[in-house]
């Protein structure tokens, strides 16, 4: 089978890519290609809630990956669900509608990341952006990923938004308006109160006839005719198993994979470290020492506390006893509790005034989520989570096995760099600070692991006992201009032709907020890269810089 285009990985930034390449060039065959199953019928996606069931445990729609054992974590595997399906991460995650701080964008510029700064990017996310508040200078109200308010707002998140206040936080209705800073409640990507993941927003509301869906088909390899990817190498029918076929893409091959699964795939595929690919017997098509480095993610610590609750907030007989007529609310109206992204309140704080944008940001769930919501509590409760923005710690995305289906070895090295640790216990007083305020002290409760009495050593263990990702790893296929970046300011691979990235793992750093949008304005921006090159007839050059 032969197309034109084939884009590997049916996540945000393959979603976005596929559907603008599809309307960009009307006269090419576009081929989107996903190991997961489609996710427009699974109620667990759909429902915002669902978020809860799907996240813990490894699915159909879910890796579930776990890391090597993390030696600033006591030792520990950390957990990392990452979306496997149609909609990649974006059809499990909390639907937080966030972009980062302007001068992320100006410092990926100053990287060497020709046309990437702040202003070169915002047109993007605009376009993007379909806001239900309407557009202005800095949002878009016609784009297909509908961006929303909460139809359903806890008792107890609207608490934490005051308990803040009185702590002394600014509020701030708008994360992505003209200053970051301050508390509030999240917008969300969703659609009349359902998840707007999006494979929903580009691929299954918008179908194009030159844009062909393949599901369930994992990408063993990018093949080649000499130094030019020509097509992929597939086995359909699940994880293990099936038939091994090849399609040929007549123009380019794009990965869209993910942090880890689009490096594993060019090591898998003969580029990347020269030596680590020789000792799994693959063959080296390019040294590519910076495949599957610099691991960022956000490192997240969580302070919860059981609580009796007017409104239900876990697992309790009355809250049970209420599920069937919210289902039936949320069923009818997409309105109640089920319409609700859990992580519905936060915000963006300075450890120190000075600083020039917040470096922590804060997650309020109106529930118990203990270790990813793996570990189950019976009551009432809720969960004030604090991350490190822009962690110093780097790590790495290696070779498990040749075989891409095997899951690769992920070590982030959480807090590797004593500079994290510092910064989470600040942000962990930030915490303190909130929960002390009376719109949550006079609620009372009892914290599970942590004591308003604890010490910064005590403090120091507890963090290494239970810190974990927040779900954000970026940067192992850095974009740059320097000869060592994975890939060019054109989402090039460099060494080969015919081959791009487009997705979180080009990012040069990691941004301040939650990394879906930021995926989505890299795959729209992409589109234009590929058709530019199509218009002039000239397909993909060498990943050598601009």
């Amino acid at each position: 089978m032969q197309y034109d285009y084939i884009i590997v990985g049916a996540g945000s930034g393959g979603c976005s890519l596929a559907s603008r390449l599809a309307d960009l060039c009307p006269d090419a065959t576009i081929a989107l290609i996903e190991a997961g199953p489609h996710t427009d019928r699974n109620l667990f996606v759909n429902m915002p809630t669902g978020v809860a069931a799907v996240v813990p445990y490894k699915l159909k729609t879910n890796y579930g990956f776990e890391t090597e054992p993390q030696p600033g974590l006591a030792g520990r595997r950390g957990y990392q669900p990452r979306g496997r399906g149609f909609g990649g991460s974006s059809a499990i995650n909390a639907m937080i509608y966030t972009r980062g701080h302007p001068l992320d964008y100006d410092e990926w510029a100053e990287l060497g990341c020709t046309g990437w700064s702040w202003q070169d990017v915002l047109p993007y996310f605009r376009r993007a952006e379909g806001n239900e508040r309407g557009a202005d200078a800095l949002h878009g109200a016609d784009g297909p990923l509908t961006v929303s308010d909460l139809r359903f707002r806890n008792p107890f998140s609207q608490r934490f938004v005051q308990a803040a206040l009185e702590a002394g936080y600014r509020a701030n209705a708008d994360f992505n308006g003209p200053d970051q800073e301050g508390v509030g409640f999240y917008q969300v990507t969703q659609r009349d109160g359902r998840r707007c993941s999006v494979a929903r927003a580009y691929v299954y509301d918008r179908p194009r006839p030159n844009l062909h869906t393949i599901a369930d088909a994992t990408v063993l390899r990018v093949t080649f005719d000499g130094a030019r990817a020509n097509g992929v190498e597939i086995v359909r029918g699940g994880q293990t198993g099936g038939r091994t076929e090849t399609l040929e893409a007549r123009a380019e091959v794009v990965l869209a994979a993910g942090a880890f699964n689009t490096p594993q795939l060019l090591m898998c595929s003969g580029i990347g470290p020269a030596d680590h690919l020789r000792a799994f017997g693959v063959a080296v098509r390019h040294d590519a020492t910076e495949v599957g480095q610099n691991l960022i993610d956000h490192i997240d610590f969580t302070i919860n506390k059981r609580v009796r609750s007017i409104e239900p907030t876990g697992i309790s007989l009355r809250g049970i006893a209420r599920m069937l007529p919210q289902f039936v609310e949320f069923s009818r109206h997409g309105r109640g509790m089920l319409s609700s992204n859990v992580a519905e309140a936060g915000g963006f704080v300075k450890s120190n005034p000075t600083l020039d944008r917040p470096d922590l940001q804060l997650h309020f769930c109106a529930a118990l989520v203990d270790d990813h919501n793996r570990h189950m509590h019976w009551g009432h409760g809720y969960s004030l989570h604090v991350c490190v923005l822009r962690p110093k710690s780097r790590g790495t995305v290696s070779l498990a096995s040749a075989d891409a289906r095997v899951a690769p070895r992920i070590d982030p090295r959480f807090l590797s760099d004593s500079r994290d640790l510092d910064l989470l216990i600040d942000g962990a007083h930030v915490a303190r600070r909130i929960l002390d305020a009376p719109s949550l002290a006079l609620c009372g409760g009892r914290e599970l692991y942590t004591h308003p009495e604890q010490s910064d050593a005590e403090l120091r263990e507890t963090i290494a006992a239970h810190a974990d990702t927040i779900y954000h790893p970026v940067a192992t296929c850095r974009m740059g201009s320097d000869p060592q970046s994975v890939v060019d300011p054109q989402l090039r691979v460099r060494g080969v032709s015919g081959l791009r990235i487009v997705d979180a793992s080009v990012m040069p750093t990691l941004i301040g907020g939650n990394t879906n949008a930021p995926t989505v304005m890299i795959g729209e921006r992409a589109a234009e890269f590929i058709a530019a090159a199509r218009r002039v007839g000239q397909p993909a050059a060498e990943g050598v810089a601009a």
